[in-house]
């Protein structure tokens, strides 16, 4: 089943030094239980695609579809993680993973156990009662995975959630939210400026060209590194010639 779709997506931007376009022609669908990977040159519009996705922004030309539904705004099938956690520094981590359903008016016993039992699922089962400033930041991403999967998205949004850590924190994560995603089958589109993080943990990988952004390639990661854990995935040969491609790809746009 197609989970997301863009059907001829142009995206343009009003500023003070005339109109620019961010997106331009982009034809993509996304298969649910997929794991996309966007990469490109800074400003070449990854963070726009998840936005349009999200419904946070409305396509100039063109339609995103969400399984079969035109996207039109915000929808409680879409999770987002950032780059930053905005945990709330003055609530528990259980707090900051209700925030969403307490602000909606929707906690229940049962979702408040739903949400000890992630924090047990994510390795966080001694935090319930701790604040922010108490856990590492690869902790504290945990959470923000946490607070995302709780109310149960079929889609998971991630721009750049690993680029703050250090790097052997980074590559727990990258196993981690690859192992969750496929457990649940849950469609994930990844922005990241990492390729090897792409490589290793994505189906399919978008390169996107420089401003206006467009789809330059899409590659498939072979099954020989998509049957391996995103730090398996690294000591494989394969993975190291479909690095080099798509190094290639962009450096034609720089």
């Amino acid at each position: 089943m197609t989970a997301i779709s863009f059907e001829g997506v142009n995206q343009t931007y009003m500023t003070k030094s005339g109109e620019t376009t961010a997106l331009q022609e982009i034809w993509l669908d996304i298969q649910e239980g997929e794991l996309i990977g966007l990469v490109g040159p800074s400003g070449c519009g990854k963070s726009t695609l998840l936005s349009l996705i999200a419904g946070l922004l409305k396509p100039t030309n063109g339609t995103v579809q969400l399984f079969g539904k035109k996207v039109a705004g915000p929808s409680p099938d879409c999770g987002y993680m950032f780059q930053q956690d905005y945990l709330l520094p003055w609530r528990t981590i259980l707090d900051n993973v209700l925030i969403g359903p307490e602000i909606t008016g929707t906690v229940t016993p049962a979702l408040r156990q739903r949400a000890l039992h992630l924090l047990d699922e994510l390795g966080l089962s001694d935090t319930a009662s701790k604040h922010p400033h108490q856990l590492s930041g690869g902790m504290r991403q945990r959470v923000a995975l946490g607070r995302t999967l709780l109310t149960e998205p079929r889609v998971v949004l991630l721009d750049e959630p690993f680029s703050a850590l250090d790097y052997q924190i980074k590559l727990q994560l990258e196993d981690l939210i690859a192992e969750t995603l496929k457990a649940r089958n849950l469609t994930g589109v990844l922005v990241t400026h990492d390729l090897g993080e792409a490589v290793a943990m994505c189906d399919r990988i978008v390169v996107l060209s420089n401003r206006p952004g467009r789809i330059k390639r899409v590659l498939e990661v072979p099954h020989s590194i998509r049957e391996l854990s995103p730090l398996e995935a690294r000591e494989n040969a394969e993975f190291h010639n479909l690095f080099r491609m798509i190094w290639g790809d962009l450096q034609d746009e720089y």
